[in-house]
């Protein structure tokens, strides 16, 4: 690891010594520090997973309408597609993201038990709100935090094991919550979703507040670069290698969101029996191969560069959707699932560390996290109509391939525009 150029402590005391050319030794995080993250990546996932779709199996049974579900959902869609840049502000703002990250976790944790006490309109519209408005700051908290530590170097197969750590989370909270909804009640997920935010707290104390260099974490300038516009924020805004990711993500998004929800509608006309049991197949799969392969994506990443994994991301996208247009046997979908975790772990690696690359020197890299968010969230949202309305008129195999036709478009704007973003020193 090369070491790296002394940066700006923003919102810090400034020193008066002249700027030294000498470069500082790169980060070297305790063990404690880093096993301290995965623990809490791990956890919160578990957290997080307690507000997928058990919120519309819980309300379904307090009596709820599906518009009244419906009407939920979407607020706390809106509050997090809305939140995506706010969000990324605050952390760059932040004097300490674990606090940030610690009162986004205990709000979570209130809101679940919030879920569980009064299921009663304006008391689940708040929460879903403020669920949504919590989860904003995380994401970039657990970005800025592993930057902080590791720095810009070895941030690639850091986020490789975040990834496999949150995938690692989801499969298992999502198994303890079936069976805690099966065994006791669909009430019961939330109690546990509350109870799992004590050892999610406890893994955030375990990192060590002095080895998260606030400066580093927010993708400050270094102080041998005297180019003080790179640190405006219209400057990075107008960076066109930002656009161009965040346009890829969108379509991204545009392309994978509807797909899963489209072949589980079709393995439940064609196995009624057994759709249960192969929708939960077809989620498990994709989780154990970015388990398998995220820290891999991250070496890669610093190995080959950005663009070759973007590239491979988009076309196993793209396979993945025209296997669903033409594949028949419902079991044979489950194994189609693979090339779903293969998109998923380059991705999970590949955002941030490449919002990472374009924003360095920036000291907005968490606020250049919450533009490629808004364009995630702008994709999903679209993807479920267009997906849906498609499937309607013209049947799932024509949504299916249309879907692989927008995955197809990503990897050419890839291949074509998107300039490579890796740093080598």
């Amino acid at each position: 690891m090369k070491p790296i150029p002394p940066v700006h402590d923003h919102g810090e005391s400034r020193s008066t010594e002249p700027l030294s050319s000498k470069p500082r030794e790169p980060p070297t995080p305790s063990r404690q520090s880093l096993r301290g993250l995965d623990w809490f990546i791990f956890f919160l996932a578990d957290v997080q997973t307690g507000f997928g779709p058990f919120i519309a199996v819980y309300l379904t049974t307090q009596k709820w309408t599906q518009v009244e579900i419906g009407l939920v959902l979407s607020i706390g869609g809106i509050v997090g597609l809305i939140g995506q840049m706010p969000g990324g502000a605050i952390i760059d703002a932040a004097k300490s993201e674990r606090l940030v990250a610690g009162l986004a976790v205990a709000t979570i944790g209130c809101v679940a038990l919030a879920y569980a006490a009064m299921p009663i309109f304006p008391v689940v519209v708040a929460a879903a709100t403020l669920h949504a408005a919590a989860s904003c700051v995380l994401g970039p908290a657990i970005a800025a935090i592993s930057l902080g530590l590791v720095g810009p170097f070895a941030i690639g197969e850091r986020l490789g094991r975040n990834a496999r750590f949150a995938s690692l989370g989801n499969g298992v909270a999502a198994a303890v919550m079936g069976t805690a909804g099966y065994l006791l009640s669909s009430r019961s997920v939330f109690l546990v979703t509350f109870l799992l935010a004590i050892p999610t707290l406890i893994a955030l104390s375990r990192i060590r507040e002095e080895e998260v260099d606030v400066a580093r974490s927010h993708g400050a300038m270094p102080r041998d670069m005297s180019d003080k516009a790179d640190t405006n924020i219209w400057h990075l805004i107008r960076q066109r290698p930002l656009l161009i990711f965040a346009a890829s993500v969108m379509l991204l998004q545009l392309a994978n969101a509807a797909m899963l929800p489209l072949m589980a509608s079709v393995v439940t006309t064609r196995s009624s029996q057994w759709a249960t049991v192969l929708i939960a197949g077809c989620i498990i799969v994709p989780q154990a191969i970015v388990a398998l392969m995220s820290p891999t994506v991250g070496r890669k990443a610093q190995e080959w560069g950005r663009r070759p994994l973007l590239l491979i991301g988009f076309g196993a996208l793209a396979i993945r959707g025209l296997l669903f247009a033409t594949v028949r046997d419902p079991y044979l979908l489950v194994l189609v699932q693979v090339f779903d975790g293969i998109t998923a772990a380059v991705f999970a690696v590949m955002i941030p560390l490449i919002v990472a690359d374009v924003a360095f020197g920036s000291g907005h890299f968490n606020l250049a996290q919450g533009i490629v968010g808004t364009a995630t969230g702008i994709g999903a949202s679209l993807s479920t109509v267009l997906g849906g309305y498609i499937s309607d008129k013209f049947g799932s195999s024509t949504a299916f391939i249309g879907l692989a036709g927008v995955a197809a478009t990503g990897l050419l704007l890839v291949l074509l525009v998107m300039p490579e973003t890796r740093r080598k020193t």
